[in-house]
């Protein structure tokens, strides 16, 4: 018996913000997960990072120090994990900053018993693309990762 919550690739949900900031050649993922968590409550699970995920940012931050790249994002008052919030409308929460070599912004959604969480990425150069296309593959096992945690959460009171 399979006990590891369905963790799916999906579009994005037609009534994201998120969509307003899409051009071509960005990158957009999105995966959903079967849960009634609230977009806040499912944001603060999700970036509750397990400890492989530390050693991986702490390996980022390591690599990227020689080249100016931020690794905490400017200051806020509301932060999800360490991404500042840009957006909490009730159903979705968008949380994320401009970088020197790229922009990006995690989206978490929640409607109809599905949280969803999307990641979109504007590459500003070629550093930009090479820094996604080197993280893609360790993204995806995150936002995965992070996804069935929210599931196992179960819903809210």
């Amino acid at each position: 018996m399979n006990s590891r919550p369905a963790v799916t690739a999906t579009h994005l949900p037609a009534w994201s913000m998120l969509h307003q900031r899409v051009a071509a050649n960005d990158f957009l993922d999105c995966y959903s997960v079967a849960s009634d968590l609230p977009p806040r409550q499912a944001a603060e699970i999700f970036a509750t990072f397990p400890g492989w995920v530390h050693f991986l940012l702490r390996l980022r931050r390591v690599v990227t120090a020689p080249f100016g790249l931020s690794n905490d994002g400017p200051k806020a008052r509301d932060r999800i994990g360490f991404f500042p919030v840009e957006t909490d409308n009730g159903a979705e929460i968008i949380a994320g900053f401009n970088d020197r070599h790229l922009d990006f912004r995690v989206s978490i959604l929640s409607r109809d018993g599905q949280v969803s969480a999307a990641t979109w990425v504007h590459p500003h150069n070629i550093g930009g693309r090479l820094y996604l296309a080197l993280v893609l593959p360790f993204h995806r096992l995150i936002v995965r990762n992070g996804l069935a945690r929210v599931a196992s959460h179960g819903t809210s009171a």
